[in-house]
């Protein structure tokens, strides 16, 4: 079970560090060294001097949607919020404190239409099917949409902030907020190291539902991933050499773990809800480079796999007292 802390409302991450006057990649970073059970506070563009040659970074190159749209039906104009995508076309969203009616047309502009194929009075979600099929559908949604923005930051700023500096594949409905902080630099700098650099996609769902009534659990959060032959191979290299697979982000954690059911890596695509905690085991991941996490948070169960309860808390507390940034805005935290 995910624990509880107090964070006073002022370490919520309003503002992007590059409107902080602060680079993307120099945001403060918390180490947590799992071996010698201390921790380190330094910035972020240092991460090189906390791995080795042949170590393995893997990002997420999901990208993220403007996933906040208008639609209108019936003179009406409702807020819909892409959820996740099912299958080619068709979509879970989420209309707030809305009720449509299965066959009702949505309109979100005069390229983009959506039929609503399903309701289910015990979920929060809807199910649409749009008339554009891929990629002109990402296309305009692009051109409408606007990204999910949540109440500590006030202003809405532009999707480029919500964008990691690598992310190839749009899907994610929220950002995969853990490989924000990353810099060409950063990341040009790692490999001349000998770091190698791979990519999974993890495409993240919406996590916020808008009405108190609702609640999804770690276990009913399904989401699609795709592990490649090339990322697997050289994962498989690195674990046969002894070198650590560092994470990035809770994301790539989950569909890593995902794909090695039979205790070896494999190329793999398909849709997980794998929930991890401190009684998990995990097969593949040494290390992961994420945000800091808000109280009682599911990722924090995440985070026990990799840290001891107690020792994880006692970082937070240091975190807090440092007057480290929450949120995808925020600063990082570094387990190794």
């Amino acid at each position: 079970m995910s624990f509880s802390f107090a964070l006073p409302s002022q370490l919520n991450a309003a503002l992007p560090p590059e409107k902080r006057g602060v680079r993307r990649d120099y945001v403060k970073m918390l180490v947590i060294n799992t071996k010698t059970k201390r921790t380190t506070h330094d910035v972020f563009f240092h991460l090189s001097h906390y791995l080795e040659r042949g170590d393995v970074v893997v990002l997420n190159a999901s990208r993220t949607l403007p996933a906040v749209l208008t639609a209108t039906s019936k003179d009406r104009r409702y807020e819909v919020r892409l959820a996740r995508r099912l299958k080619a076309q068709q979509w879970e969203v989420l209309v707030p404190h809305v009720s449509l009616e299965q066959g009702e047309i949505l309109h979100f502009s005069k390229h983009l239409t959506a039929v609503v194929e399903h309701v289910n009075a015990h979920s929060p979600f809807i199910t649409l099917f749009f008339h554009l099929p891929e990629p002109a559908f990402f296309d305009e949604v692009y051109k409408i949409g606007e990204p999910v923005r949540y109440e500590y930051i006030e202003t809405p700023w532009k999707l480029d902030y919500y964008q990691t500096v690598f992310g190839s594949v749009p899907g994610s409905v929220e950002m995969p907020s853990a490989g924000r902080a990353f810099s060409w630099e950063l990341l040009f700098q790692l490999q001349a190291m000998g770091v190698k650099i791979a990519f999974v996609e993890l495409h993240t769902g919406l996590s916020y539902l808008m009405d108190d009534r609702w609640h999804i659990g770690p276990r009913e959060n399904k989401e699609f991933y795709n592990i490649s032959k090339e990322t697997a191979n050289v994962i498989h290299t690195a674990k046969q050499k002894g070198k650590r697979i560092i994470a990035v982000g809770t994301t790539v954690v989950r569909a890593l773990e995902s794909a090695a059911a039979s205790g070896t890596l494999q190329p793999k695509k398909g849709w997980t809800n794998l929930y991890i905690s401190e009684q998990s085991k995990l097969q593949i991941v040494d290390g992961l480079i994420t945000g800091l996490h808000e109280p009682e948070a599911s990722h924090l169960d995440l985070l026990t796999a990799f840290v001891p309860r107690e020792f994880l808390q006692a970082a937070y507390s240091e975190a807090v007292e440092h007057r480290y940034l929450w949120h995808e805005f925020g600063d990082m935290n570094l387990i190794i």
